[in-house]
């Protein structure tokens, strides 16, 4: 079962990376628990310091502006001691992210494919750039844009959409595992 882990101690902050629906959130909290580290959302983070929603930002302020307080709340976030942080869809994309997270951590891509992550958001209205006419093209035109940028990740772990969250979060440490520099293992 998911308690069977060895201990594990962990060295440098984990940072999930993918698209909207691939599980960051979900995947983070159950991860920080299980190694027994901090979890932050950096999203809400955001609109814990903006008293507004993501979509209430992006609505009133732009996405310009989302993205200069996302980079600045995920530098915080880095600067403190290891832990485990989800970030918004978008974050990793800026090459200033991408290097933070590398400084202080890793980044690790949940790796979802489409249809798991169409099937995932597609109830849900609290996505700002899924706010269009045809909401899932605009899904896979993120997606095919993103995807590359999101390869750049440290580590990448493929998304089984038929698979728990404490399998998918057992995969997740399984790969930390590989890099003892991230996640060292006490056995």
């Amino acid at each position: 079962m998911t308690d069977a882990m060895p201990p594990a101690h962990l060295c440098r902050s984990v940072v999930l990376v993918g698209m909207m629906g691939s599980g960051k959130t979900a995947i983070g909290r159950t991860l920080a628990a299980r190694l027994n580290v901090p979890f932050v959302d950096s999203d809400a983070a955001i609109e814990e310091a903006a008293a507004l929603t993501i979509a209430e930002i992006f609505a009133r302020d732009g996405e310009a502006f989302f993205r200069e307080r996302e980079a600045e709340v995920l530098r915080r976030l880095l600067a403190g001691p290891p832990r485990i942080v989800s970030t918004g869809g978008g974050a990793f994309l800026a090459e200033r992210n991408r290097i933070a997270i590398a400084e202080a951590g890793v980044a690790v891509w949940l790796d979802a494919d489409l249809p798991t992550l169409w099937d995932r958001v597609r109830q849900k209205d609290t996505r700002p750039l899924l706010r269009t006419p045809d909401p899932r093209a605009t899904l896979a035109g993120i997606f095919a844009e993103r995807a590359p940028v999101y390869a750049l990740a440290g580590l990448r772990v493929p998304i089984d959409r038929h698979a728990s969250i404490d399998e998918t979060t057992q995969t997740v440490i399984d790969t930390l595992l590989t890099r003892p520099d991230i996640l060292e293992s006490s056995s």
